[in-house]
């Protein structure tokens, strides 16, 4: 448990244990002790099971405003889990407020529950993430060479297209050489291992694997993709994606979740089939051959993200409306 304060206002956070039971009744134990010390206003969850039915329930418990944000896989994945469902519906139905990062994921969820769904787009910082020239100092440092770079960003894993993009990157390379830049890490287990294999059957490939960066840094790594690959089987509202589109870059993504919400297709970038890797290598090849079209592809992107509703301002600001509305001071 962690307490922080600024501007007269206290955020105490809850962390999790190893056994997900335990953490549960401590989460509830905790909350309830807290607030007699200091009561609470307003308790915040997000994603449904655990952390949402703690929520709900604790709010009801101690007359406490609970609200509970969808993110993706809590809705996806979790409510098909016989284990989690109990959860995910007494948090839909007992909640004071539901919200959602996505149209898709709210849509998902009055198909469980029917009740409002508010939709709260996750925002971007337009002040650190914005178009700039390529660092050539950090290319330099990552070995990269002249030929173009295909981008990635956050932990490659199944969930995130990982076959998807290694099988997409590998046919397009057949025709025009590029590297496949992973700003982030590969998970441990069985994705580290597919991935070592593809990386060992195809040693000609110039892969590069960043490992973790300070976020601050981001912007940098956005600065040397020629274009950015986001190929997610599943997702809420990517972050990263918005990161990338607010630098101005090529975006190609799967027609999944909150990129749904961000990506028109042929308009500030590309969506193509969540799964097919003969899609993305088709849609490499074609954003390669066109440099004008990237330009304004990427320019497309960059004033979506300004222009629109990503800005973090909204999403901080439509928060504190939505907390004021359950009568937080």
């Amino acid at each position: 448990m962690r307490t922080l304060a600024s501007s007269g206002v206290s955020v105490t956070r809850f962390g999790a244990h190893k056994r997900v039971d335990d953490t549960l009744v401590e989460w509830f134990e905790l909350i309830a002790a807290e607030h007699k010390h200091e009561p609470f206003d307003i308790l915040q969850a997000y994603f449904l099971p655990q952390a949402g039915f703690v929520a709900a329930y604790a709010g009801k418990y101690l007359n406490v405003p609970g609200v509970v944000s969808i993110r993706g896989n809590d809705i996806d994945r979790a409510a098909f889990d016989p284990a989690k469902f109990s959860h995910v519906m007494y948090a839909l139905q007992n909640a004071s407020a539901v919200t959602t990062n996505a149209s898709e994921l709210g849509k998902k969820a009055k198909a469980f529950f029917n009740r409002e769904i508010i939709l709260i787009p996750n925002g971007v910082d337009t002040n650190l993430f914005h178009p700039m020239e390529k660092n050539a100092s950090l290319a330099k440092s990552l070995r990269l060479g002249d030929q173009p770079v295909i981008g990635f960003a956050g932990e490659l894993r199944e969930k995130k297209g990982m076959a998807t993009l290694l099988s997409g990157y590998a046919k397009a390379s057949e025709e025009q050489p590029s590297t496949l830049l992973i700003v982030g890490e590969v998970r441990e287990g069985e994705d580290k291992k597919y991935f070592e294999e593809f990386r060992n059957t195809n040693s000609q490939l110039p892969i590069i694997v960043t490992g973790s960066v300070p976020h601050k840094d981001m912007p940098a790594y956005y600065s040397l993709m020629d274009m950015f690959v986001h190929p997610s089987l599943r997702d809420g509202m990517p972050n990263a994606l918005l990161e990338a589109m607010a630098c101005g870059k090529t975006v190609i993504a799967t027609s999944v979740g909150g990129t749904l919400d961000v990506v028109l297709d042929g308009e500030n970038g590309r969506l193509i089939p969540a799964g097919s890797a003969e899609a993305l290598a088709a849609t490499i090849k074609e954003l390669l051959a066109d440099k004008t079209r990237r330009a304004r592809l990427g320019n497309a992107a960059h004033q979506m993200i300004i222009e629109k509703r990503f800005a973090l301002e909204r999403e901080l600001n439509a928060t504190l409306d939505l907390y004021q509305k359950l009568g937080a001071p």
